[in-house]
């Protein structure tokens, strides 16, 4: 089981690099070259990555043996943990035959179809599991309280699966901020995150798409800039693990100052300065 250290108080950050949507991912899996992937991978790795989030897509051509490849391409040149990122089952199970370290299942939701698919494997292959708070028709609900019993709800189906609550870690599902609501739906996460230990009875670990914030169109600058400003909210309010492109290296610096901040005592507080960590 994958877990934080008893008190640590870093936000595991996760590279949402290795995925179908870059162009150097998509032609590696066609052609079958492991190279760019490795690159890739060790790149992410240098960035600061403390895991590493595979996202296949939906793969709806040669599943299982597409995924394989993208898993093994990777763990021959990293150690790190992987998360297997795909709505498909079947490439999903792939990938956890193929894995050989530690992992996660990236993800879930109260949809029925991954409610009969995905925890299924979570079970087989022991592994840690993350949960989306999506309705299971997967719209993102408006406000806290709707997560939070979106929440209590995947617990009750983790439970009746047999699996052990402590392999859960949930995603409150940050949405862009240039949705309509999106300022307001930036608020309701931070509020999910603080609320979730209390509500479900155990520390239950979470993970934010830091990406989703300021995807779509708009000034990169800005959305760093937004991007840098979320993230210790984020971490102020408990969360364990924030997926984001490792190779924002301004966001990854953030992040690691607010895990010194968080970490240090007052006595000392001057070590921050030294920027050893950074």
């Amino acid at each position: 089981m994958l877990a934080a250290r008893k008190g640590q108080k870093n936000v595991i950050l996760i590279a949402d690099n290795i995925q179908i949507t870059n162009r150097a991912v998509a032609e590696a899996l066609s052609e079958m070259r492991p190279q760019a992937i490795q690159e890739l991978a060790k790149q992410c790795e240098a960035a600061g990555a403390d895991m590493l989030d595979i996202n296949s897509g939906p793969l709806s051509r040669d599943t299982e043996n597409k995924m394989r490849f993208l898993v093994e391409s990777v763990q021959e040149v990293s150690d790190l943990p992987l998360l297997i990122d795909t709505a498909n089952p079947k490439a999903m199970a792939a990938g956890l035959r193929a894995n050989r370290k530690t992992v996660i299942i990236n993800g879930f939701s109260l949809e029925p179809a991954k409610i009969e698919a995905i925890l299924p494997l979570a079970k087989e292959f022991d592994a840690d599991m993350i949960a989306y708070l999506l309705y299971p028709d997967s719209r993102v609900p408006s406000d806290s309280t709707q997560r939070l019993n979106i929440a209590v709800e995947i617990c009750n189906e983790i439970r009746k699966s047999g699996i052990d609550s402590n392999r859960l870690i949930i995603d409150p599902v940050i949405v862009p901020l240039m949705w309509e609501n999106g300022t307001a739906q930036a608020s309701e996460v931070l509020s999910v995150i603080r609320m979730l230990p209390d509500v479900l009875g155990f520390p239950v670990r979470t993970v934010a798409g830091l990406s989703n914030l300021t995807s779509g169109k708009g000034n990169r600058e800005k959305k760093l800039i937004a991007e840098q400003a979320y993230l210790p909210m984020l971490a102020a309010s408990g969360l364990t693990m924030a997926l984001l492109n490792i190779f924002h290296h301004e966001t990854v610096r953030t992040a690691r100052v607010c895990s010194l901040l968080m970490r240090h005592s007052l006595s000392q507080t001057a070590a921050i300065f030294t920027w050893e960590e950074i």
